[in-house]
């Protein structure tokens, strides 16, 4: 597992969604994954320090978490199935280990209010990163050799990808309607 930061949090507006990047702590390798409008709007409202009149859902689970004496330990966006990223929410209660399945989405929403580290696959960076340097080269490898994650992000969607967050100012970062 690799520990990855929020790099970056924007609107991708090629397919109309949201798109979170993930960036390999100390490192250059990213990993963008989209994301619906609510969990970017909450990761963005928590990033800027915009106060919420009532608890919403990531942070009611911040709440009950602190409530049931338990502990986020690390989030880890673990792999790619059909299509969808899953990542795991590794929590401690009472010295005791826990595995919660969630999407990767809302346990980086819920990591960032609790301060737990975010990890990713080895295997999804390496990916993406092959994705984007296949799409330099111009030699794509067989359909049939590749993995699931690759198959999600086609050569021609991901080079789109890459050169739209390359053309991204900061300013286009967190401009959000709350």
């Amino acid at each position: 597992m690799v520990e990855v930061v929020v790099s970056k949090l924007g609107h991708d507006g090629q397919q109309k969604t949201f798109v979170v990047v993930l960036q390999e702590r100390g490192g250059t390798r990213v990993l963008p994954i989209w994301i619906g409008r609510p969990e970017a709007e909450s990761i963005a409202a928590h990033l800027h320090g915009v106060p919420r009149e009532r608890p919403m859902t990531h942070d009611l689970v911040r709440s009950l978490l602190a409530v049931l004496d338990g502990t986020l330990t690390r989030i880890v966006v673990s792999r790619v199935v059909e299509h969808t990223y899953h990542a795991e929410m590794h929590i401690t209660r009472g010295g005791n280990p826990f595995v919660v399945d969630a999407r990767p989405s809302d346990a980086i929403a819920i990591a960032i209010r609790l301060g737990a580290p975010l990890f990713a696959s080895e295997e999804l960076l390496n990916e993406y990163e092959q994705l984007s340097a296949e799409d330099d080269s111009g030699t794509p490898e067989s359909v049939e050799q590749r993995s699931d994650a690759a198959i999600a992000e086609s050569s021609s969607y991901a080079e789109n990808l890459r050169r739209h967050l390359e053309q991204l100012r900061p300013e286009d970062f967190g401009k959000f309607t709350l």
